[in-house]
């Protein structure tokens, strides 16, 4: 199935959102809680799956939907139809602060994998499914488990990752080497592996992980500065520890400062 061809603008800078236009007919799949708002005679359909595999009956239906339960994600999916006679647009929004970033499938080789939580929408045909790791070293240490997600089809897609994004475009035989976290996604040319970090020092005192990510040229590879786990991370440090405490930020007079300020809570 030819993925619906869709103009789109993005907006924003740390917390960015997407407008896709459409023309009658068009259509966006996307996941279940990134709608933003969208024009009148936009017409809300939930779906098994990603709706690539309508051809195939309800067996192609479910075992699309059921392939979505191994990355963490849900059954059902929501396509977004212009019924109208002109063109409408709808918007969808990051999760997280980050960045939006369209992927061409057609520049690609039809084919764009990308960590588990990755996509936010993509245009109607283009098939959201499973990549399994071949690599049991990467599968158990590279920080993505032994499954990602990948987008099939000749249309757009849109993934979303957390801080600034980096893309590196690497040429044949180049290596770079990432933290496991920071991948968001990368080319079927790539070869994706791990690498073990080294040395005593590094690895019980380096805070870093135990393992490199190493992607191999030839291929584009995107990586984020601000993987969610570790932005939540930092979140649950700081969070108080017992009851209603504070951690004292932003004075340094700690629990005083808060009761000069009127932060203080009783």
């Amino acid at each position: 199935m030819n993925a619906h061809e869709i103009d789109y603008k993005i907006f924003g800078e740390e917390m960015q959102f997407v407008e896709i236009e459409l023309d009658p007919q068009e259509g966006v799949v996307a996941e279940a809680g990134t709608f933003m708002m969208m024009n009148d005679q936009i017409k809300m359909n939930t779906i098994f799956g990603d709706g690539s595999n309508q051809e195939k009956g309800i067996l192609g239906k479910i075992f699309s939907a059921g392939k979505r339960i191994l990355t963490g994600e849900s059954l059902f999916m929501t396509v977004f139809t212009n019924d109208g006679l002109g063109k409408k647009q709808i918007s969808f929004a990051s999760p997280y602060p980050g960045k939006i970033i369209p992927i061409d499938l057609n520049e690609f080789g039809g084919k764009f994998i990308c960590q588990k939580d990755a996509f936010l929408c993509a245009a109607k045909g283009v098939s959201i499914g499973i990549e399994f790791s071949k690599k049991l070293g990467r599968g158990l240490f590279g920080g993505e488990g032994f499954i990602m997600q990948k987008m099939e089809g000749d249309g757009l897609s849109f993934i979303h990752a957390g801080g600034t994004m980096a893309k590196k475009v690497l040429q044949p035989g180049e290596v770079l080497k990432v933290d496991t976290g920071c991948i968001v996604g990368f080319t079927q040319t790539v070869d994706y592996d791990i690498e073990f970090v080294g040395g005593i020092k590094n690895t019980v005192f380096g805070g870093e992980g135990l393992f490199f990510a190493t992607l191999k040229g030839p291929g584009t590879v995107y990586v984020q500065s601000l993987p969610f786990s570790r932005l939540a991370g930092r979140v649950l440090a700081m969070a108080p520890k017992t009851g209603n405490g504070s951690r004292g930020e932003g004075s340094i007079l700690g629990g005083i400062g808060d009761l000069l300020d009127g932060d203080n809570k009783f």
